[in-house]
């Protein structure tokens, strides 16, 4: 089967082909390259039998539109070597196949994080830093085109109408665009990429991001089924720690797991995933992660796992949490564990019901168990802040103990944050929960003078 429709190849010389430009200047060699080989992907566009795609790998694809672009640019003569035109043919293809310039972006493992602040500016994250990344668009209609197909893999449309949009690619990774007119300068795009290999705790210790002895704690209290809020500021590893965590829950327990976009990775084999919905263009048809939660309260599970919490769902987590779905984990943004506390207090306002605020903390005092702070430190370093215990409630206050605590020593000569983790002292009340269940941790671990590592 071949990928061509039936048009004589020469057509494409036809078309004027984009100017070279003095090979002396780097950004316009940038510039000649993405125009050059987007004028080539139209064109191709033309000549593809798309339906053909499906049927064949990328190497025969790749056999056949390496055959016509050396024909076509020995027709233009451009003066391009053997590497040269290999990587044109590559880039090619990720324009047909793919999403072009954010291609190369997305194989590489070491960036985490690719903000496209307009077509001719690319920024990316690595280890926690934004550096500016050399890909660029051939201009906005190219970036809406990249745009448009990314939502619409999903079912979902970006325009004038509807100008921002959350979305997920193929891997899961997290998508949000927003286009002009809300986006003055051009349009604007997102990805949070979600790791190939889920990161487990062994990683996250070998990191430096959780001391190996915490995270004895840390699965102590995930099979006591403790419930457990997990708390931190955007980009700060919650989700990481929450399917991080996860990996603790017994593998015969049933799992319904409620996200916005879905990027938990769990690994159990009894695992119901739910994910809401937007509404459409006529504005109906929208599944909140409230309808969700009432919906998964009649599926049996034995936790319930919110990838966030942002409005009124808190309330009806919490009520899980406190008619038996015990061990139900979440997370939410917020900079202190106590400042977590005061976000679903604010969230249960949300929720339309009539609740006196102290009995909303009594709600909240009653469900939630342990709630764990992480951050992004100044060097970008993702760690473990703090674990916190919560008690009950001393007259109109939410009662809650730290029994960890990351404190900072300073900066090294590289920028890096020092620090050490360390025990408050504190012997947490849920040791009574672990030491019936049969869960043992060292004897020394609460101790404050403890080396944590």
């Amino acid at each position: 089967m071949s990928v061509w429709q039936i048009k004589r190849t020469g057509d494409l010389a036809a078309a004027p082909s984009p100017k070279a430009a003095p090979v002396d200047q780097p950004e316009q060699e940038i510039d000649r390259n993405t125009a050059l080989k987007v004028e080539l992907h139209q064109r191709l566009l033309d000549l593809i039998n798309l339906s053909a795609l499906d049927a064949m790998s990328r190497e025969q694809i790749q056999a056949e539109v390496g055959e016509i672009v050396y024909e076509q640019l020995s027709l233009q003569k451009h003066a391009l070597n053997l590497a040269e035109r290999q990587r044109l043919v590559s880039d090619i293809l990720d324009e047909l196949l793919g999403l072009g310039p954010l291609e190369p972006l997305l194989k590489d493992e070491t960036i985490t994080d690719i903000l496209v602040n307009g077509y001719d500016s690319v920024f990316v994250e690595r280890r926690g830093r934004l550096e500016t990344s050399p890909a660029r668009f051939k201009d906005e209609r190219h970036l809406l085109r990249i745009i448009q197909k990314i939502v619409a893999a999903v079912g979902r449309r970006v325009d004038e109408a509807s100008p921002y949009v959350d979305a997920r690619l193929a891997d899961g990774s997290r998508v949000n665009a927003i286009i002009p007119p809300l986006a003055v300068d051009g349009s604007l795009l997102s990805i949070r990429k979600f790791a190939r290999v889920p990161i487990d705790m062994a990683r996250l210790t070998s990191l430096g991001s959780v001391p190996a002895v915490v995270a004895e704690v840390l699965e102590a209290i995930v099979e006591a089924r403790r419930n457990i809020l997990i708390s931190g500021g955007t980009g700060s590893g919650k989700t990481t720690l929450l399917n991080a965590m996860s990996a603790y829950i017994d593998n015969a327990e049933r799992i319904v797991t409620i996200e916005d976009s879905a990027e938990l990775q769990l690994q159990q084999a009894h695992i119901a995933r739910l994910e809401t919905r937007p509404p459409n263009i006529e504005g109906n048809g929208e599944v909140t992660q409230r309808d969700l939660l009432k919906n998964a309260l009649r599926m049996r599970p034995d936790r319930i796992i919110v990838g966030e919490v942002r409005a009124g769902e808190a309330f009806d987590m919490l009520q899980a949490m406190n008619t038996g779905h015990d061990g139900s984990m979440t997370t939410v943004h917020a900079n202190t564990p106590r400042d977590a506390l005061s976000r679903l207090e604010q969230m249960i306002g949300m929720s339309g019901i009539d609740i006196a605020p102290r009995s909303a903390r009594a709600q909240i005092a009653s469900a939630i168990n342990v709630v764990i702070q992480v951050g992004r430190l100044a060097d970008g370093n993702r760690r473990l802040l703090s674990v916190s215990e919560l008690i009950g409630m001393e007259g109109e206050v939410v009662t809650m103990q730290e029994i960890f605590r990351f404190r900072l020593t300073g900066r090294g000569d590289g920028g890096e944050v020092l620090g050490r983790f360390e025990a408050t002292g504190i012997r947490p009340h849920f040791m009574r929960e672990l030491e019936d269940r049969g869960i043992s941790l060292p004897a020394d671990i609460f101790n404050p003078s403890a080396v944590l590592e």
